[in-house]
């Protein structure tokens, strides 16, 4: 557990810098080639990306907290064995890394980065996002958690400690967020729409939309 400034890290990689993988290398220049031969449209390619990064991967980390939000059993082997836990609802990845759920309380605001490199929980929340990679999230977020969380319009009051986790190739977190006021009652997928990528990154809380529950 980390809290404000405290971190952990443990990725092999060296400090600051934001080299390319290979793959991320090759991607790219058969996205060129593709696109200069007329075999892919550019917008529709930025459109497929913003789908895995926005909607489609991100419900699969919505579908997780939902279950948690009704069903006390399932969080409590969530917060226990997220891995596992993730595994019963059907995601499973080639790379299995190991997960790690950590839960917002009234008291408690947890924000995940990984500061030296980009790990990221694709099977739950899909593309990461390019402020999710950039060096400027990756240190303030150790540096000045609070003052990250103002940037992205979350202001939190003064007796909430924030906790900073730092993702590693081969453990990765998810933010479960508070179930907003107001959603009693609510099914399952009800909730999951309510749920953001950047909730479960912990830059953002989730807000029940105005107005009578479904």
């Amino acid at each position: 557990m980390s809290s404000d400034h405290d971190h952990h890290h443990d990725h092999g990689h060296e400090h600051g810098q934001d080299v390319p993988s290979p793959t991320a290398l090759r991607v790219k220049a058969l996205e060129s080639l593709l696109i200069e031969k007329g075999l892919i449209d550019a917008a529709a390619l930025d459109a497929i990306v913003d789908a895995y990064e926005t909607k489609i991967g991100p419900r699969n980390g919505a579908r997780v907290v939902a279950r948690a939000w009704t069903d006390a059993a399932y969080k409590a082997r969530l917060l226990t064995d997220a891995t596992a836990a993730i595994e019963e609802i059907g995601f499973v990845g080639s790379d299995r890394p190991h997960m790690i759920v950590v839960e917002n309380t009234p008291t408690t605001h947890n924000l995940v980065v990984c500061t030296l490199c980009s790990c990221y929980p694709w099977l739950v929340l899909g593309l990461p996002p390019v402020w999710y990679k950039s060096s400027a999230y990756r240190s303030r977020a150790v540096i000045d958690p609070r003052g990250v969380l103002n940037d992205f319009g979350l202001t939190l009051d003064e007796g909430v400690a924030v906790q900073v986790w730092d993702s590693t190739a081969e453990l990765r977190y998810l933010v479960l967020p508070e179930r907003p006021a107001g959603t009693e009652g609510w099914g399952e997928e009800a909730l999951a729409d309510l749920v953001s990528r950047d909730s479960m990154v912990g830059v953002a809380k989730v807000a029940a939309p105005a107005g009578a529950a479904p």
